[in-house]
């Protein structure tokens, strides 16, 4: 009796191997060979690939170490030190807190990292990146932060199967995995709203820089933090009349700093949960910077019908936040945005085509992307309504 496959019919033949399929199985083969390797690594034509790839390789098992290299010199405080100008080992030991031999060590490590940069005579100075993490103390926090992914990530098996448990960042971002994300209480969300005012710091200017927001009458910042992006908002667009939404513990420390900043009268901070309260009226702009990814399919899709509804007709909606398949920066997607999500127990980093589809089933039209400055760290989708 002949099997049958649901949906096809009599079981057939497999289908045969295209001819990329043949190519990459013989040339897998030929690479999985240690004898290959070996010679691939001293004949002319190939030496410069497999060294490449020797390196490529190494720097993947290797990449937890650089990262610690990278946390100590945040927490030593080495980068803002050399600001002031090139220092010599010794010089430096006793304002790090280390013997002579660590500080070196130290050192050298950062230098191989491209960090900092060894002069003739012996004393380290900044280099390129080490001077930009001064002029970018986000991603410093961001570092700082990464302790709590790195203890989730022990075990990415387990993290990957669901058998982890509760993780660190699960409780850190409450909401993710909030039944009722407005009842988050404000002792719970003292430590993720510093750090999403300093993630959407940023890009705040790449995004202003990347649509002209003074076409409009009022904007709403949906998820807006504590109101990093709506003061950088006011500040560029001084006609612009602003909103902030979030859930009301954040929406009233957003309240407060900004009060301090003496924006108050600028920009009314309203809380509530999107999923269970209606979004005020009266903008004709909504932005969403680095919010979609933190959820999953179902809570942004009603995230976008509150938006919707929230707009008169003629709005326009603007997503802002890193996405999957940009060229250049599939890491940081899928690898990197792909697990921490996976770990905060919420979220994906999603191409500009799923948030097309999902911008369209919510009743958005005339969805198109708008380039942004430095799109690995975020790109940008504007809709009407």
């Amino acid at each position: 009796m002949p099997l049958i496959r649901a949906g096809r019919g009599p079981a057939a033949e497999a289908p045969r191997p295209t001819w990329r399929e043949r190519w990459l199985a013989f040339r897998n083969a030929r690479v999985a060979s240690p004898a290959f390797q070996r010679w691939a690594a001293g004949f002319p034509l190939t030496r410069r690939t497999a060294q490449r790839n020797t390196r490529a390789l190494f720097d993947l098992c290797a990449g937890f170490v650089y990262a610690q290299v990278l946390f100590a010199c945040i927490r030593l405080d080495l980068f803002p030190v050399l600001k002031e100008g090139p220092l010599a080992v010794a010089a430096l030991a006793p304002r790090l807190g280390l013997t002579p031999e660590r500080t070196e060590r130290l050192l050298r490590a950062a230098a191989s990292l491209a960090l900092v940069t060894r002069l003739p005579d012996g004393r380290f100075a900044l280099a390129d990146l080490g001077a930009a993490l001064i002029g970018n103390p986000s991603i410093a926090a961001m570092i700082e932060h990464h302790a709590m992914l790195y203890d989730d990530l022990r075990d990415p098996v387990a993290l990957l199967r669901g058998e982890a448990g509760e993780t660190r960042l699960s409780g850190y971002w409450p909401y993710a995995g909030a039944a009722e994300p407005g009842a988050v209480g404000p002792e719970a969300v003292a430590g993720y709203s510093g750090l999403m005012s300093a993630s959407q710091a940023l890009i705040a200017e790449d995004v202003l820089d990347a649509y002209p927001f003074a076409r409009h009458a009022c904007l709403m910042d949906l998820g807006g933090g504590e109101g990093v992006f709506a003061e950088a908002a006011a500040r560029r667009c001084p006609s612009l009349r602003l909103m902030l939404f979030d859930l009301p513990p954040v929406a009233e420390r957003a309240r407060a700093r900004l009060a301090g900043l003496g924006l108050d009268r600028r920009i009314a901070c309203h809380g509530g949960s999107f999923l269970d309260d209606a979004l005020p009226r009266g903008a004709d702009l909504i932005t969403l910077v680095r919010i979609v990814h933190d959820h999953d399919d179902a809570r942004v899709a009603a995230l976008l019908r509150a938006a919707h509804a929230a707009l008169a007709p003629g709005g326009t909606l603007l997503i802002a936040e890193p996405m999957a398949g940009t060229p250049g920066a599939e890491p940081i997607a899928d690898a990197y945005f792909g697990f921490y999500l996976l770990a905060m127990g919420s979220g994906r980093a999603r191409t500009p085509d799923e948030l097309r589809a999902l911008l369209a089933e919510a009743g958005f039209g005339r969805i198109r992307t708008v380039p942004t400055r430095r799109p690995l760290l975020a790109r940008a989708i504007v809709a009407a309504r």
